[in-house]
Protein backbone atom coordinates (compact mmCIF):
# COMPACT_ATOMS: atom_id res chain seq x y z
CA UNK A 1 0.00 0.00 0.00
CA UNK A 2 1.37 3.41 -1.02
CA UNK A 3 0.77 6.26 1.40
CA UNK A 4 1.06 9.94 0.56
CA UNK A 5 0.49 12.53 3.28
CA UNK A 6 -0.15 16.25 3.33
CA UNK A 7 -1.07 18.44 6.29
CA UNK A 8 -4.76 17.66 5.83
CA UNK A 9 -5.29 14.56 3.68
CA UNK A 10 -3.55 11.21 3.58
CA UNK A 11 -3.89 9.24 0.35
CA UNK A 12 -3.62 5.46 0.51
CA UNK A 13 -3.44 3.44 -2.69
CA UNK A 14 -4.20 -0.25 -2.19
CA UNK A 15 -2.37 -2.54 -4.63
CA UNK A 16 -4.03 -5.07 -6.88
CA UNK A 17 -7.72 -5.91 -6.53
CA UNK A 18 -9.16 -5.47 -3.03
CA UNK A 19 -12.17 -7.65 -2.14
CA UNK A 20 -15.16 -5.54 -1.18
CA UNK A 21 -15.51 -7.09 2.28
CA UNK A 22 -11.85 -6.34 3.02
CA UNK A 23 -12.26 -2.70 2.00
CA UNK A 24 -15.47 -2.47 4.04
CA UNK A 25 -13.70 -3.70 7.18
CA UNK A 26 -10.77 -1.34 6.55
CA UNK A 27 -13.16 1.58 6.28
CA UNK A 28 -14.83 0.66 9.58
CA UNK A 29 -11.44 0.65 11.29
CA UNK A 30 -10.38 3.95 9.71
CA UNK A 31 -13.68 5.57 10.70
CA UNK A 32 -13.07 4.51 14.30
CA UNK A 33 -9.52 5.87 14.20
CA UNK A 34 -10.60 9.13 12.53
CA UNK A 35 -13.28 9.67 15.17
CA UNK A 36 -10.64 9.14 17.87
CA UNK A 37 -8.32 11.63 16.18
CA UNK A 38 -5.66 8.98 15.54
CA UNK A 39 -5.45 9.62 11.80
CA UNK A 40 -6.07 12.61 9.50
CA UNK A 41 -8.70 12.73 6.80
CA UNK A 42 -7.86 9.86 4.46
CA UNK A 43 -8.64 9.03 0.84
CA UNK A 44 -8.51 5.33 -0.04
CA UNK A 45 -7.99 4.58 -3.74
CA UNK A 46 -8.44 1.03 -5.01
CA UNK A 47 -9.95 -1.40 -7.49
CA UNK A 48 -12.33 -4.21 -6.65
CA UNK A 49 -12.67 -7.60 -8.30
CA UNK A 50 -16.14 -7.96 -9.89
CA UNK A 51 -18.78 -7.31 -7.24
CA UNK A 52 -22.37 -6.13 -7.19
CA UNK A 53 -23.18 -4.05 -4.13
CA UNK A 54 -26.58 -3.00 -2.84
CA UNK A 55 -27.00 0.06 -0.64
CA UNK A 56 -29.51 1.06 2.00
CA UNK A 57 -31.88 2.71 -0.48
CA UNK A 58 -32.80 -0.67 -1.96
CA UNK A 59 -36.08 -2.02 -0.63
CA UNK A 60 -35.44 -5.48 -2.06
CA UNK A 61 -33.35 -7.28 -4.68
CA UNK A 62 -35.50 -6.17 -7.62
CA UNK A 63 -32.66 -4.17 -9.20
CA UNK A 64 -30.36 -7.20 -9.23
CA UNK A 65 -31.78 -8.47 -12.50
CA UNK A 66 -32.06 -12.26 -12.50
CA UNK A 67 -30.99 -12.45 -8.87
CA UNK A 68 -28.00 -13.01 -6.64
CA UNK A 69 -27.43 -16.64 -7.59
CA UNK A 70 -27.26 -15.78 -11.28
CA UNK A 71 -24.88 -12.86 -10.70
CA UNK A 72 -22.59 -15.08 -8.65
CA UNK A 73 -22.62 -17.66 -11.45
CA UNK A 74 -21.06 -14.98 -13.67
CA UNK A 75 -18.07 -14.76 -11.35
CA UNK A 76 -19.09 -11.73 -9.31
CA UNK A 77 -19.69 -11.36 -5.59
CA UNK A 78 -22.89 -9.82 -4.24
CA UNK A 79 -22.59 -7.67 -1.14
CA UNK A 80 -25.34 -5.91 0.80
CA UNK A 81 -23.60 -2.76 1.99
CA UNK A 82 -24.33 -0.09 4.59
CA UNK A 83 -23.68 2.76 2.15
CA UNK A 84 -26.38 4.93 0.66
CA UNK A 85 -27.77 4.29 -2.80
CA UNK A 86 -29.09 1.21 -4.55
CA UNK A 87 -27.46 -1.51 -6.67
CA UNK A 88 -24.28 -0.94 -8.66
CA UNK A 89 -21.25 -2.77 -10.00
CA UNK A 90 -17.59 -2.42 -9.02
CA UNK A 91 -14.77 -4.05 -10.91
CA UNK A 92 -11.40 -3.69 -12.60
CA UNK A 93 -10.95 -0.48 -14.56
CA UNK A 94 -12.68 1.75 -12.00
CA UNK A 95 -11.09 4.37 -9.81
CA UNK A 96 -12.86 3.69 -6.53
CA UNK A 97 -12.39 6.38 -3.91
CA UNK A 98 -13.38 5.98 -0.27
CA UNK A 99 -12.82 9.25 1.62
CA UNK A 100 -12.73 8.80 5.39
CA UNK A 101 -13.22 12.41 6.39
CA UNK A 102 -14.70 14.46 9.19
CA UNK A 103 -17.17 16.91 7.70
CA UNK A 104 -16.01 20.47 8.30
CA UNK A 105 -19.46 21.76 7.39
CA UNK A 106 -22.21 19.54 8.78
CA UNK A 107 -24.14 19.45 5.53
CA UNK A 108 -24.43 16.00 3.97
CA UNK A 109 -25.93 17.33 0.73
CA UNK A 110 -23.02 19.69 0.25
CA UNK A 111 -20.62 16.81 0.82
CA UNK A 112 -22.26 14.81 -1.97
CA UNK A 113 -22.10 17.80 -4.30
CA UNK A 114 -18.41 18.21 -3.43
CA UNK A 115 -17.71 14.58 -4.34
CA UNK A 116 -19.48 15.14 -7.65
CA UNK A 117 -17.37 18.25 -8.18
CA UNK A 118 -14.18 16.22 -7.74
CA UNK A 119 -15.27 13.90 -10.56
CA UNK A 120 -16.58 16.72 -12.78
CA UNK A 121 -13.21 18.48 -12.53
CA UNK A 122 -11.35 15.22 -13.12
CA UNK A 123 -13.09 14.34 -16.37
CA UNK A 124 -12.92 17.97 -17.50
CA UNK A 125 -9.15 17.44 -17.70
CA UNK A 126 -9.97 15.00 -20.51
CA UNK A 127 -12.28 17.40 -22.29
CA UNK A 128 -15.52 15.88 -21.02
CA UNK A 129 -18.37 17.92 -19.60
CA UNK A 130 -19.88 16.18 -16.60
CA UNK A 131 -23.21 17.22 -15.16
CA UNK A 132 -25.36 16.61 -12.09
CA UNK A 133 -28.86 15.22 -12.33
CA UNK A 134 -31.40 17.12 -10.18
CA UNK A 135 -32.98 13.85 -8.97
CA UNK A 136 -30.03 11.46 -8.70
CA UNK A 137 -26.61 11.50 -7.06
CA UNK A 138 -23.62 10.91 -9.33
CA UNK A 139 -22.03 12.36 -12.46
CA UNK A 140 -23.30 12.03 -16.03
CA UNK A 141 -21.78 12.59 -19.47
CA UNK A 142 -24.48 13.09 -22.05
CA UNK A 143 -27.25 10.61 -21.28
CA UNK A 144 -25.03 8.15 -19.44
CA UNK A 145 -23.72 7.88 -15.90
CA UNK A 146 -19.94 7.78 -15.60
CA UNK A 147 -19.60 7.85 -11.81
CA UNK A 148 -21.76 6.35 -9.05
CA UNK A 149 -21.70 7.77 -5.53
CA UNK A 150 -22.89 6.18 -2.31
CA UNK A 151 -21.77 7.24 1.16
CA UNK A 152 -22.30 6.60 4.84
CA UNK A 153 -22.22 9.11 7.69
CA UNK A 154 -21.21 7.81 11.10
CA UNK A 155 -21.32 9.47 14.51
CA UNK A 156 -18.89 12.34 14.83
CA UNK A 157 -19.79 13.44 11.27
CA UNK A 158 -17.35 10.95 9.77
CA UNK A 159 -18.02 10.05 6.13
CA UNK A 160 -17.04 6.77 4.49
CA UNK A 161 -17.69 4.85 1.25
CA UNK A 162 -17.63 7.22 -1.73
CA UNK A 163 -17.42 7.12 -5.52
CA UNK A 164 -16.64 4.77 -8.42
CA UNK A 165 -15.45 6.41 -11.64
CA UNK A 166 -15.58 4.18 -14.72
CA UNK A 167 -12.30 4.46 -16.63
CA UNK A 168 -11.87 1.23 -18.59
CA UNK A 169 -14.58 -0.80 -16.88
CA UNK A 170 -16.24 -3.65 -18.78
CA UNK A 171 -19.66 -2.01 -19.00
CA UNK A 172 -21.44 -5.25 -19.88
CA UNK A 173 -21.48 -6.07 -16.15
CA UNK A 174 -24.01 -3.26 -15.71
CA UNK A 175 -26.37 -4.87 -18.24
CA UNK A 176 -27.29 -7.57 -15.71
CA UNK A 177 -28.76 -5.10 -13.19
CA UNK A 178 -30.65 -1.81 -13.01
CA UNK A 179 -27.77 0.43 -11.93
CA UNK A 180 -28.73 2.66 -9.00
CA UNK A 181 -32.35 1.75 -9.74
CA UNK A 182 -32.31 4.15 -12.72
CA UNK A 183 -33.89 2.82 -15.91
CA UNK A 184 -33.91 5.93 -18.10
CA UNK A 185 -30.12 6.40 -18.35
CA UNK A 186 -27.25 4.18 -19.39
CA UNK A 187 -23.69 3.81 -18.10
CA UNK A 188 -20.46 4.96 -19.72
CA UNK A 189 -16.73 5.13 -19.07
CA UNK A 190 -13.87 7.53 -19.70
CA UNK A 191 -12.39 5.29 -22.38
CA UNK A 192 -15.73 4.81 -24.14
CA UNK A 193 -16.29 8.56 -24.29
CA UNK A 194 -12.74 9.31 -25.47
CA UNK A 195 -12.37 6.35 -27.80
CA UNK A 196 -8.89 5.58 -26.51
CA UNK A 197 -7.05 3.93 -23.64
CA UNK A 198 -6.47 5.96 -20.48
CA UNK A 199 -4.01 4.72 -17.82
CA UNK A 200 -5.81 4.17 -14.53
CA UNK A 201 -2.83 5.52 -12.58
CA UNK A 202 -3.07 8.77 -14.53
CA UNK A 203 -6.74 9.17 -13.64
CA UNK A 204 -5.97 8.42 -9.99
CA UNK A 205 -3.44 11.27 -9.96
CA UNK A 206 -6.05 13.61 -11.39
CA UNK A 207 -8.61 12.47 -8.81
CA UNK A 208 -6.17 13.17 -5.97
CA UNK A 209 -5.33 16.62 -7.33
CA UNK A 210 -8.99 17.58 -7.79
CA UNK A 211 -9.91 16.11 -4.40
CA UNK A 212 -7.36 18.41 -2.78
CA UNK A 213 -8.71 21.37 -4.75
CA UNK A 214 -12.23 20.76 -3.51
CA UNK A 215 -11.54 19.56 0.02
CA UNK A 216 -8.22 21.28 0.75
CA UNK A 217 -4.96 19.70 1.79
CA UNK A 218 -2.42 20.82 -0.76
Amino acid sequence: METERTSAIEVRRLPGLTPYAEAWELQRELVRRRRAGEIPDTLLLLEHPPVYTVGRAARDASNLGMGEEYLRSLGAEVFWSDRGGDATFHGPGQVVGYPIVRLKVRDTHRYLRDLEEVVIRTIARYGLEGWRHPRYTGVWVGENKICAIGVKFSSGWIASHGFALNVSTDLSWFDRITPCGIREYGVTSLEKELGREVPLEEVEREVVARFREVFGGG
